[in-house]
């Protein structure tokens, strides 16, 4: 593929920038990244998202909190450094939305895409840089053989690849090492707007129990994430919203 001159530079830029903030240590300690919502955390393999992997959140229906959720896990892969690129394709993402779930701005870089190619590509390279913690991208169609070579740069370069992608997306090959499905739920007698609820379903687990949910609540005006009192017969959590 013939890249022009002004992309060339471009991606030279954004490379320096990432060698930059190689001296994080996110890629020698081996912990996973907590969620910050003890329920939700119970649900994972070792009590986290394994970095070097990739997670799928499946959103079924627009609200469902999912792309809040990856992006709070993206903030906490890289709060101890490292990069959080996010590929922006649709061009929809709002960088001041993700300051206020704890993203540090000068760690971030948005990648913009006009072709799907030219995103898997950016895709597969981000993936495999060691100097980015986490990665974000709304990919609409992966076959098998993209898949798995995506989870294989993931493990390369060490990060967290965290991919939302729409529930039909089940029911097509996988190599995620997390799969999860974000759907909305009815927030009950709260009249409170900054507060929403979502089912998260675990799908497909390494290691683990799948089928187990838990409902937590996503708060658009509290801190990113903390414990809720439970609800009914499920427990409840808090994410900051604006995403």
């Amino acid at each position: 593929m013939n890249t022009p001159e002004s992309h060339v530079r471009q991606i030279e830029t954004l490379r320096r920038r990432i060698a930059g903030l190689e001296g994080g240590q996110r890629h020698g300690n081996p912990a996973p990244v907590r969620s910050g919502c003890a329920p939700l955390d119970r649900l994972l393999p070792g009590r986290g998202f394994r970095r070097g992997t990739i997670v799928q959140w499946l959103a079924d229906g627009g609200g469902s909190g999912a792309e809040t959720l990856a992006l709070a896990m993206a903030a906490e892969a890289s709060r101890d450094g490292g990069a959080l690129v996010v590929l922006d394709r649709r061009r929809e993402f709002y960088p001041p939305a993700a300051a206020r779930l704890n993203v540090e701005l000068q760690n971030l870089i948005v990648v913009y895409t006009n072709h799907r190619a030219d995103h898997d590509w950016a895709l597969d390279q981000a993936l495999r840089c060691q100097g980015v913690a986490a990665v974000l991208a709304w990919p609409d169609r992966l076959d098998g053989r993209t898949y798995r070579r995506l989870q294989l740069a993931a493990e390369q370069g060490g990060g967290l690849g965290l991919l939302v992608r729409p529930a039909e997306a089940r029911h097509e090959p996988s190599w995620a090492d997390v799969c999860l499905l974000v759907e909305p739920r009815p927030l009950g007698e709260s009249l409170e707007s900054c507060r929403r609820r979502s089912r998260i379903t675990l799908l497909h687990g390494r290691g683990t129990s799948n089928g187990r949910s838990v409902e937590v609540e996503i708060d658009d005006e509290t801190r990113p994430v903390h414990p809720a009192a439970p609800l009914a017969e499920t427990t409840a959590c808090g994410h900051a919203a604006g995403v």
